[in-house]
């Protein structure tokens, strides 16, 4: 254990929650009264404070802004169905900051301190979590390096912030999307395993070009042979095949998505077959020929389970058959509603109230 930190608490005077329209939340637009800060010099974390939601200022030759130490997590809180509020998996999260910063040779984040300041600020801000279904208050934890220094080297100063968002639904349809056989989102022995910004930014000119075609977004491919499966967009890919639950198995170059990880667990818990290994989009596009791929989904924090219904693949468009509400996607989706709302069983004690 280590001392906590005490956290000095700055209440806003001007509340912005009476402007919420909670029947029309976008998502990643809307932010919450507060936020959570704290700053890393002469080898430890301190100055811990919530302060209202605003802007900051940095130094221009901030060197997170020319080479890319800046790393984030995605989570949520959920209002539950006796009037409390309760995170999930945050332990999960808390752990996979640290492995993105210890891959950007950044300080890690004790857990007492992650804990301690995600409690007080969702508290704070608990008003915020919106009530409606499939809404929830979006989380993003992030770190950046604060030297202001023009140099390649790791930083020695660094700001660790929590901000909260009101959010509703990612996707509202099922998703066209392709394979990309040409641009490379992350290769192995590289970053691709770590939440940091740069991932995301090298992925958006693919992602454009897809979109102008009339895609979602795209099944990334690996590095070398661009034909096995890695992520689709910026969830995990998970695929039914002959009533098993089919997924890449975690690499260097495959988040270890939260999200994924529950959905793999609830199939095994409902009795299904469930394979982590090498997926090509030969076997997919085969599978799907053949009558034998029932389901294409993404799975991570802000979709949740996005279905697939159209997959691109050299050229040609291949339309997945239609779910019925009995089909996988379906029930793991609901099932992880019901546990987040406390409305279902927490037989792995996923949920932890603030």
């Amino acid at each position: 254990m280590i001392d906590i930190l005490p956290i000095s608490t700055q209440r806003t005077t001007a509340s912005r929650l009476a402007e919420l329209d909670p029947t029309n939340l976008e998502f990643g637009k809307v932010f919450s009264d507060h936020m959570f800060a704290m700053d890393y010099h002469n080898g430890e974390w301190q100055e811990a404070q919530i302060v209202p939601y605003g802007n900051m200022a940095v130094s221009p030759a901030n060197s997170a802004l020319h080479y890319g130490q800046a790393i984030f997590e995605g989570m949520k809180a959920y209002h539950q169905a006796d009037g409390g509020v309760a995170l999930f998996r945050p332990l999960d999260n808390w752990a996979r900051l640290n492995t993105s910063a210890e891959r950007m040779c950044m300080p890690t984040v004790p857990e007492e301190l992650f804990m301690q300041g995600l409690r007080e600020l969702i508290r704070l801000d608990s008003a915020w979590v919106p009530t409606g279904s499939g809404s929830s208050l979006y989380i993003r934890p992030f770190m950046f390096a604060t030297d202001g220094f023009i140099g390649v080297r790791p930083s020695e100063s660094y700001r660790f912030m929590i901000f909260t968002s009101p959010v509703g639904l990612y996707y509202n349809k099922p998703l066209r999307v392709r394979f990309e056989q040409k641009y490379v989102r992350a290769a192995p022995g590289g970053a691709g395993y770590a939440k940091n910004a740069g991932n995301y930014g090298a992925a958006m000119y693919p992602t454009k070009l897809a979109q102008q075609e009339g895609y979602n977004q795209l099944i990334w491919t690996d590095a070398t042979e661009h034909q096995y499966v890695e992520e689709s967009g910026t969830m995990n890919a998970i695929f039914v095949i002959d009533g098993k639950v089919v997924t890449p198995a975690l690499s260097t170059s495959i988040l270890d998505g939260v999200t994924r990880r529950s959905v793999l667990e609830l199939a095994r818990d409902m009795g299904l077959t469930v394979e982590e290994r090498k997926v090509s989009s030969h076997e997919i596009i085969a599978a799907l020929k053949a009558g034998k791929l029932e389901e294409a989904f993404g799975a991570g924090t802000a979709a949740t389970i996005a279905p697939i219904a159209t997959i691109g693949h050299e050229g040609h468009d291949y339309e997945l058959p239609v779910v019925g509400p009995t089909a996988f996607s379906k029930r793991v989706g609901a099932a992880l509603d019901a546990i987040r709302t406390g409305e279902g069983a927490d037989v792995h004690n996923w949920m932890v109230r603030v």
